[in-house]
């Protein structure tokens, strides 16, 4: 597939009011949900060619949309969208569990390429404890972990789950997570809410064989809780083995303990909540500073009789403990009841979250759900919240080195009139996430505190083009900067590309 050279021709500007209201640094990202073909690839559509194509569309969607990051379903349950040695092909891959991709590709490795030729991160999804989908209609290979190790997995509902509580279970784990760190660049791990499953009314989860193993006279509740902290820090010092820079992220419920529970917890009426029925300690997690980001799910609307929204926010806003916060928003509850038939119920959200300083961005559930526009909120993201682009908040614990300044070459096209700068990287950087465009009214410009005009993606081939006619009728004065964005989102100085004299000059 060829290069996607990408170059950017602006004819307007945006006013310098709209490039401050809208944030530098947030995190803005759709999960591409791969289970049961909710997302990708849809279903039935076992051919290459065409899945390729079709994750294509829905990256340039997302573009288009102003997301900075995907969120990527790898590993549903205990197989694989890429060639692994422990686990195999997905049945929502090729039709069949085990069977390879015809014509044969790494779906990982192209997704990845594609999403970083957009300059957008990457992560990679992972369940950590689904095994089978569904008992009895989910395709089962010879090769699943299932047939080879049945003593490592309990069946509960019409689901069956790795045991938390198993030694082997966490060292195959981390074997599994540490092959993906070490074989594929992507820029971070994440897991959702399923840990423990959910309860199901009268039935209680069957780990009694585990609990009289491993107990060693703990009560039940923390002896579970213990099981998840282990997998959690043994997979964080796994990643940051394999690469110090690869991000850990958690989407948790939406609620770790209501108040009633626990003076420290949200002032919530909750049926479930991940401390005490997931038996997923999160603020340990963060206080401990095992994971990078959480990411909350918080699909309930303003004024949600048993968890509000804005509630929720709150709370989750106050227990961070230094690390970032991204809040999961439920695009797919469009149309659900009359709160969520309400035009303004995601805008709200977003200004709310963006409203408080402890909250980095935002990650949308689900990719699919873009595609119909509900209740116009598409338009929205489009020609308001995300009009301008931003750029991911670094996570300076990781790397806090910054990109050297990058080497433009400008020059002057007669035949359209267009400026056009081509971008390279200083010899000095390895890989750059790409290049991040600022306009200002003055000539000593500091990039820190600006909004983004536009970010150009990096390649070999970056150019930013602007047509001349921009500046001739402008009465003040105008500049355009760039700056190099590395791959931890840390920026260079900024270097001058145009300004007004450069445009009437020529």
């Amino acid at each position: 597939m060829k290069r996607l050279a990408l170059v950017l021709v602006l004819y307007t500007s945006f006013s310098a009011g709209l490039l401050r209201a809208q944030p530098k640094y947030e995190f803005r990202a759709a999960w591409i949900a791969t289970v049961d073909n909710i997302d990708w690839p849809s279903k039935g559509n076992f051919n290459s060619d065409s899945q390729k194509l079709e994750f294509i569309r829905i990256l340039d969607m997302h573009k288009r949309n102003g997301m900075n990051a995907v969120v990527v379903q790898i590993r549903p349950a205990a197989d694989a969208f890429y060639p692994s040695s422990y686990e195999p092909w997905s049945q929502w891959l090729t039709g069949k569990q085990g069977q390879p991709p015809a014509p044969y590709y790494d779906p990982l490795q192209f997704m990845i390429e594609q999403t970083h030729k957009r300059g957008m991160e990457f992560h990679a999804w992972c369940n950590p404890y689904r095994a089978v989908f569904k008992i009895g209609a989910s395709s089962i290979a010879p090769s699943h972990i299932t047939r080879i190790h049945p003593e490592w997995f309990l069946t509960y509902g019409d689901t069956r789950y790795f045991d938390p509580g198993n030694k082997d279970v966490q060292r195959y784990l981390m074997d599994v997570i540490r092959d993906i760190v070490k074989r594929y660049d992507i820029d971070a791990i994440h897991l959702d809410d399923y840990f423990y499953p959910y309860r199901i009314a009268g039935k209680e989860f069957p780990d009694n064989v585990s609990y009289a193993r491993y107990g060693n006279g703990m009560n039940r509740e923390d002896w579970r809780r213990s099981n998840v902290d282990s997998i959690i820090v043994y997979l964080s010092r796994v990643i940051k083995e394999e690469k110090p820079t690869c991000k850990f992220g958690i989407s948790p419920f939406g609620i770790w303990r209501n108040i009633d529970k626990d003076s420290a917890g949200s002032n919530t009426r909750a049926g479930q909540t991940n401390y005490d029925d997931l038996y997923a300690n999160i603020l340990l997690w963060l206080k401990n500073e095992w994971i990078d980001y959480v990411t909350p799910q918080l699909y309930f609307e303003f004024g949600h009789r048993a968890a509000p929204y804005d509630v929720l926010l709150d709370w989750w806003s106050k227990h961070t403990y230094g690390r970032q916060c991204f809040i999961g928003l439920g695009m797919y509850r469009a149309g659900y009841n009359p709160a969520w038939r309400d035009r303004s119920q995601l805008p709200r959200q977003i200004a709310a979250l963006r409203a408080n300083p402890q909250v980095q961005g935002m990650i949308f559930f689900s990719s699919k759900s873009f595609e119909s526009n509900p209740n116009g909120w598409v338009d929205s993201l489009q020609n308001n919240y995300f009009k301008t682009p931003a750029l991911v908040p670094p996570m300076i614990w990781l790397d806090s080195q910054r990109a050297h300044a990058p080497l433009a070459t400008t020059r002057y096209n007669v035949l359209d009139s267009t400026l056009c700068a081509n971008l390279q990287k200083n010899p000095s950087d390895e890989k750059l996430r790409g290049y991040a465009v600022y306009l200002s009214d003055k000539p000593d410009f500091q990039a820190d505190t600006a909004g983004l005009y536009a970010f150009v993606p990096y390649s070999d081939d970056a150019r930013f083009c602007l047509k001349k006619s921009y500046f001739d009728h402008k009465n003040g004065d105008s500049y355009f900067f760039v700056t190099a964005v590395g791959l931890s989102n840390m920026e260079s100085q900024p270097v001058l590309l145009f300004s007004n004299s450069t445009g009437n000059n020529r």
